[in-house]
């Protein structure tokens, strides 16, 4: 899960400065399980700890400058929950970023509950342009559902009055939308609550998770069982075509250039030839990493399991982890390790399978498994396919893409297909 500003570089590392710690305890986030991965080592200087020490921080802020070849370098904070590291630890960021910038432009993506904003916050947040995600998924009866505090309160009202608080110092801010079990009918009601909140940029993000004793590997890799049972907030598996489909009939009738989904811009951004904004739909992974509190790297967000840690800055440079035989062969078993189902598939470049983690359904006949959003990707796909390709055609004759609204509301409002 992250913001939408990026980077031109050739990988990009979200930090997670407090590590899993988190101020909320929601159902359905996958990171809370790493306190249980994450165990002291044998001495203090191996501990797995939860908070990055400011030796640390001087050593990543530093390292990840010099190893990106572009004059723009984006930090991006999560979590856990980011704001756990305190105010100081960010304000240390910002001073060493300045030290070692060396010329380039530094620029910081935040993700966050948001809870814990006060005035201090977005004061020092607005001072130095940061672009704050905040996790909110709609309504505050569906957010309230499995968004909640550790004491079992809801945190709708508080995130709320956070995101008031952003647009009162005018804080760049997007937010960041779960699909779950909750949601997945209610595209349009989601979308037009966003909207009241006054977000602009809008992210949404399909939860699909196994439950814990359907993991069968013994070697530290994440290995589901081919008879994986799903976690009951997951979304069906139609749930997120349907979700996505919904809010494309909204937004393609009256608010395309004023509202921005980052799925459609990166669908449109596809079909103009240029490359996927967002992995799911990249021909490979592996451009994006972890690296946790202690400085342990990782190769995804979603895959922080012991196979998958690439080495410690501490003992390896970041550039040489990035570049390491082990992360390419995991960015490349994106694309590699497909079903014949999925080759054949008429939308397979517009997303190359999806997300490896979700690949857990076992097809007859097939070496490999099978996406289980599978059929929502298609359902996405085939559903956002007319305005695309007006849209195409409206920018090469030298226009916008908002020029297809009129036609596009015609169209879509009269389009009643469901999966």
């Amino acid at each position: 899960m992250t913001t939408f500003r990026s980077n031109h570089a050739r990988f990009h590392m979200m930090a997670k400065p407090a590590s899993y710690r988190c101020n909320l305890k929601c159902d359905y986030c996958f990171y809370l399980e790493k306190e249980q991965m994450m165990q002291p080592g044998e001495t203090a200087k191996q501990a797995a700890a939860d908070q990055m020490s400011d030796a640390m921080l001087k050593r990543y802020v530093r390292d990840y400058i010099r190893s990106q070849d572009s004059d723009m370098v984006d930090f991006a904070w999560q979590g856990g929950e980011p704001t756990l590291a305190g105010l100081d630890f960010y304000r240390n960021a910002v001073k060493y970023q300045k030290q070692y910038a060396e010329g380039k432009t530094i620029t910081n993506s935040f993700q966050t509950n948001a809870v814990a904003i006060n005035r201090q916050w977005a004061q020092f947040f607005a001072e130095h342009n940061f672009l704050i995600g905040v996790s909110v998924d709609g309504a505050a009866e569906v957010h309230d559902k499995y968004r909640i505090s550790v004491n079992g309160k809801p945190t709708f009202e508080r995130v709320k009055h956070a995101i008031e608080l952003l647009k009162e110092y005018q804080v760049q801010f997007n937010t960041l939308t779960v699909i779950n079990d909750q949601n997945w009918n209610k595209g349009k009601e989601t979308y037009h609550a966003l909207k009241a909140l006054g977000s602009e940029h809008l992210q949404f993000i399909p939860i699909v998770e196994i439950e814990p004793h359907c993991q069968q590997s013994t070697t530290g890799h994440y290995s589901p069982a081919a008879d994986a049972t799903l976690t009951p907030f997951s979304v069906p598996a139609n749930g997120y075509g349907r979700f996505m489909t919904d809010v494309f009939n909204e937004w393609v009738a009256r608010d395309v250039g004023q509202i921005y989904v980052r799925m459609f811009d990166s669908i449109l951004a596809t079909w103009m030839g240029y490359p996927a904004s967002v992995c799911v739909q990249s021909k490979n992974c592996g451009q994006a990493m972890v690296i946790e509190a202690n400085g342990d790297v990782y190769s995804c967000d979603h895959y922080v399991y012991p196979a998958n840690k690439l080495g410690n800055i501490s003992q390896t440079n970041i550039a040489k982890l990035a570049q390491s035989k082990q992360q390419l062969r995991f960015g490349q078993a994106k694309s590699t390790r497909l079903t014949e189902q999925c080759k054949q598939c008429s939308v397979q470049a517009l997303c190359y399978g999806g997300c490896p983690k979700h690949r857990i359904v076992s097809l007859p006949g097939e070496k490999h498994r099978q996406n289980y959003l599978c059929q929502s990707y298609q359902q996405i796909f085939k559903h956002t396919a007319p305005a695309m390709h007006h849209m195409v055609q409206a920018i090469q004759r030298g226009g916008i893409a908002a020029d297809v609204m009129p036609a596009m509301s015609t169209i879509y409002n009269n389009d009643k297909t469901q999966l």
